[in-house]
């Protein structure tokens, strides 16, 4: 059975989440992967069921390939956290502007907005397929909070994306 043909509480579609942690440091297992831990309690509370947590080093390559292969298929929320900053080796935005599809601006906008240290945030957001791909800090708070800022919508993009159709979630046609 397709994760599109499974259906959550009260006759609403499932919804499906992935997590990529990005971090040299968890890699070579002199760091904790809290804010990895932090997003798949988030979003497991807000109701998706997380399939995947993956671990990869920094790099545009290491990234934009889990990536791909992250997205291939899946009609869902792919999250990373770690590697948006001004460090030299904070490459996630390159690397997954490679893969994307299309970008979402506003998303990103939403996420960078919540907090004044978000205006260092280099994130990006986008669809790859059927995949909605957002990227947060490796900080566990600025991550969480981030993500906070756009899960309302999340669900309505991922029924979109999934060739799904209907009303406005405004109720607005």
């Amino acid at each position: 059975m397709d994760h599109d043909d499974r259906e959550g509480g009260e006759g609403r579609p499932a919804l499906y989440a992935k997590v990529l942690t990005v971090s040299d440091g968890v890699v070579a297992g002199v760091r904790e992967d809290r804010s990895g831990a932090a997003l798949m309690a988030q979003l497991q509370e807000a109701g998706f069921s997380v399939v995947e947590h993956r671990v990869v080093s920094d790099g545009v390559e290491e990234v934009s390939n889990a990536l791909s292969y992250m997205a291939y298929g899946f009609n869902g929320l792919i999250v990373t956290t770690g590697g948006t900053g001004f460090g030299r080796r904070d490459l996630t935005p390159e690397a997954t502007k490679r893969i994307l599809d299309r970008t979402a601006p506003g998303l990103a906008e939403a996420m960078r907005a919540v907090n004044p240290l978000g205006r260092l945030s280099r994130n990006v957001a986008g669809v790859r397929g059927a995949s909605l791909i957002l990227n947060t800090p490796g900080s566990t708070a600025g991550a969480v909070e981030m993500l906070a800022a756009v899960l309302d919508v999340v669900p309505h993009a991922i029924h979109l994306l999934g060739g799904g159709s209907g009303g406005h979630p405004t109720g607005d046609d």
